[in-house]
């Protein structure tokens, strides 16, 4: 299942490559044209470009989103579903292709970050705990989006749907401090699960804003968005047809 959903990358290059150039553009747009880092300690470039890894990884998703429909418009799932194979094998083949693409897109988005005068001030270890993180995020924000897709049924209603990731992104700290903003969006942004794994991630690598206290938070939003919807999307996926 793996290797199939590699194998559209070489028919869909250009897919590919929008999924790669997007970040970049959002982080040299940021970095350049909007961002300012009111009441960020430091450059506002080492405090943005973890935030934007971190964002990354919670955005994206429609790709994951449309081929899941479309292979249910197509009938492929009902051919897959009549082989002697695990109801969610199909769906981790689609997130482990996901999972490589989204670590190719990090490496590039670091090299861009590296080349802007971002720098990890953290060792080896910390660096490496810090990608484990935003992995870590992504597979968990993966499986919302696959159960978001096998709930939408149709590759017409993604891009509906996937609206309703946009906030989750939005509304945390990957621009600005919450000290920048009014008292209850604060609070808002401080409990969201993108925050928490930026904060860790900003200390991880040595980057302004970071806070060692959020690695627990950082660890444990992922695995309780896995324990959730992973069940909920194969559970879905198992009484398609039925």
């Amino acid at each position: 299942m793996t290797r199939r959903e590699l194998a559209h990358w070489a028919r869909q290059p250009v897919q590919v490559l929008v999924g790669l150039v997007f970040p970049v553009m959002l982080l040299l747009m940021f970095g350049y044209l909007v961002g300012g880092g009111r009441t960020v300690d430091g450059d506002y470039v080492d405090y943005l470009v973890p935030g934007m890894l971190t964002l990354t990884m919670a955005f994206g998703l429609e790709g994951t989103m449309t081929a899941v429909t479309r292979d249910l418009d197509k009938g492929v799932i009902d051919r897959f579903r009549s082989m002697p194979m695990a109801d969610g094998v199909v769906l981790v083949g689609r997130a482990a292709a996901d999972m490589l693409q989204s670590a190719v897109g990090l490496l590039v988005l670091i090299g861009v970050g590296h080349a802007i005068g971002w720098r990890v001030e953290g060792g080896p270890g910390a660096a490496l705990g810090a990608l484990g993180l935003l992995l870590l995020l992504r597979f968990a924000m993966l499986w919302i989006g696959i159960f978001l897709a096998l709930v939408a049924g149709r590759a017409e209603l993604v891009q509906a749907v996937q609206i309703l990731v946009w906030p989750v992104g939005f509304l945390s700290n990957a621009f600005a401090s919450p000290d920048s903003m009014p008292g209850w969006l604060g609070t808002v942004v401080e409990w969201n699960p993108v925050s928490a794994t930026a904060t860790a991630v900003r200390d991880l690598f040595g980057s302004p804003g970071g806070e060692p206290g959020h690695l627990t938070a950082a660890v444990a939003w992922p695995l309780a968005l896995l324990a959730l919807f992973l069940p909920l999307a194969v559970r879905r996926f198992g009484r398609l047809g039925k």
